[in-house]
């Protein structure tokens, strides 16, 4: 009878355990001088909508829907820590990141040598916000509130415009029904590969709906924004379903100076896919580095065939560029990394911050 019993027990505890959606994630914050705890600094999961500030004695602690995350923490004259996490992290805790005051001395030398443009949101304010917020419908009703906080620099001899921000960019999605507090951490554009690269840290805040229409109307761009987006995509890789969901794979291989697409028939075999049970991370390592990604289950928003006349009507094309023998770790709420060794062109690389949907997101 104790035997019995002592099985069911375990089975039950087993059950609980793998069964749960959500697990904790609990730290200190501290200064890396002092040791001292630093008090209100900003602990949040990059793109979701889950963040806190640290209590008297530098403490955090945070709820995550299960899987992989950027833990990112901020705080004024500090520079911008990131630490992956993912579910494995709940067993540490005592989880301690230390943060390192900003060189003064440093920001002077860079600002000095970038050449800032006093009147840069008038030169250049339009581009960055067509290149940062996009050019889709839903970017029509995103406004940056806090423009000011962008400085620009121009390099005449590289022929290149970097933006900084003092602080966090303050962005209202009316569209999607997000208010956004965006970290960034550098915009670059270069002039001779006309070639624009953002990198930055994304805080989502469900606004309050006024009526029911609205609070419908949010759902339902949502639902649009997610379909064919890199995260709908990445979720779908990790489960194994991509046909089920409306995608399809072709490797871009080059053929005496032609680019030709080749069907993948075995998906996941091309990917050479794999998953550890023990971590619940899939890896993938392509075979060939240009990987054309098609979605099926929508097609292209007339304004991106507007702008590119030669792109299909019937799906949506994406060009997934892997950096050579790159080995993607994707985690099961659709959280990938390292994410700079791809580079996204095509449809998905028209869409910008507009068009974002956080990793918390559930359709």
């Amino acid at each position: 009878m104790k035997r019995t019993l002592l099985v069911f027990l375990s089975l039950l505890f087993y059950n609980i355990l793998f069964s749960q959606t959500t697990y904790i994630i609990t730290g200190k914050i501290i200064d890396a001088a002092t040791k001292l705890p630093l008090q209100a600094a900003s602990v949040f999961a990059q793109n979701t909508t889950i963040g806190t500030a640290t209590g008297t004695e530098g403490s955090f602690r945070l709820e995550l829907p299960n899987g992989g995350y950027a833990l990112v923490v901020t705080f004024t004259g500090y520079q911008t820590e990131i630490r992956r996490i993912t579910t494995a992290d709940a067993a540490d805790k005592n989880i301690t990141i230390e943060m390192h005051q900003q060189q003064k001395e440093l920001q002077d030398v860079v600002i000095r040598s970038s050449n800032e443009v006093k009147d840069g949101w008038e030169k250049y304010g339009s581009f960055f916000v067509e290149n940062f917020i996009g050019k889709t419908e839903n970017s029509a009703a995103c406004v940056i509130q806090n423009t000011p906080a962008l400085k620009f620099y121009f390099n005449k001899k590289r022929n290149r415009l970097k933006v900084l921000a003092e602080g966090p960019l303050e962005i209202i999605n009316a569209a999607l029904g997000y208010r956004i507090k965006y970290t960034l951490d550098s915009f670059t554009h270069e002039y001779s590969t006309q070639s624009t690269v953002y990198s930055g840290y994304p805080l989502f805040e469900e606004m309050k709906p006024g009526s029911p229409e609205e609070r419908q109307k949010w759902e339902d761009n949502r639902r649009l924004a997610y379909n064919g987006s890199l995260l709908h995509f990445m979720r779908s890789l990790f489960a194994r379903k991509l046909k089920e969901e409306g995608f399809e794979l072709q490797f871009l291989v080059s053929f005496n100076d032609r680019e030709n697409a080749i069907t993948v028939k075995d998906i996941y075999g091309g990917m050479n896919y794999s998953k550890d049970d023990s971590t619940q991370i899939v890896e993938v390592i392509p075979n060939q580095k240009n990987v054309a990604v098609l979605y099926k289950n929508g097609k292209p928003s007339p304004l991106y065939l507007g702008a590119n006349p030669d792109a299909s009507d019937q799906f949506q094309l994406t060009i997934l560029s892997f950096l050579p023998e790159a080995r993607i770790g994707i985690e099961q709420n659709g959280y990938f990394f390292d994410q700079t060794d791809i580079t996204v062109n095509q449809y998905l690389g028209w869409k910008k911050m507009a068009d974002m949907v956080p990793y918390d997101y559930n359709r």
